[in-house]
């Protein structure tokens, strides 16, 4: 079995190395993050969210263009390490690319989080009368959009509906209003 060793090429193992990698690029396209099920999560996206540049299909990238360059780089006449040395800049150079792309696509999600610095200080108007030390409901606008929030009044009085009313504290999904 070790005999035919000798006889593959410098290209033939990069072009090896290029299939393998767009293999399992397929695999990634086709099935998703299928290899995240089974343990192999290399994907640390550093707290940002989206894509991490040790993904699957970002790697995938990597190792397709180090073994298509370094092929490329073999048929010129380059030895080993020219050729490794080109391959690796390639596959940084393209897999920078899909990570920069991806992390475009990513940042163009919206999203419908509300968070607290959004609501407060922004005023709403009561559609369902808040009873005295009780909850009701007040209706408000963030952007484009209407939120619905149950309230309490900031002192336990009631307050009656359609009255105008500022949100001054957010308790979990509750607002404190006055």
């Amino acid at each position: 079995m070790m005999e035919w060793f000798p006889h593959l090429s410098q290209f033939a193992v990069f072009l090896a190395i290029s299939s393998v990698g767009f293999l399992f690029l397929l695999v990634a396209l086709v099935f998703g993050e299928a290899f995240e099920h089974f343990g192999a999560d290399f994907d640390h996206d550093l707290g940002h969210g989206g894509p991490g540049f040790f993904s699957v299909r970002i790697l995938s990238v990597f190792v397709t263009a180090f073994g298509g360059f370094g092929a490329g780089a073999t048929h010129y006449g380059l030895g080993t390490l020219g050729s490794s040395g080109v391959g690796f800049a390639s596959g940084v150079c393209f897999a920078g690319l899909i990570y920069a792309f991806a992390s475009f696509l990513y940042s163009q999600q919206a999203s419908s989080d509300l968070r607290t610095r959004d609501i407060l200080g922004k005023t709403a108007r009561v559609i369902v009368p808040i009873p005295p030390n009780g909850v009701g409901q007040v209706r408000c606008q963030i952007g484009e959009e209407l939120v619905d929030k149950i309230a309490r009044s900031r002192d336990g009085h009631p307050v009656a509906e359609n009255v105008a009313v500022t949100i001054v504290d957010v308790l979990g999904e509750t607002v404190v209003v006055e």
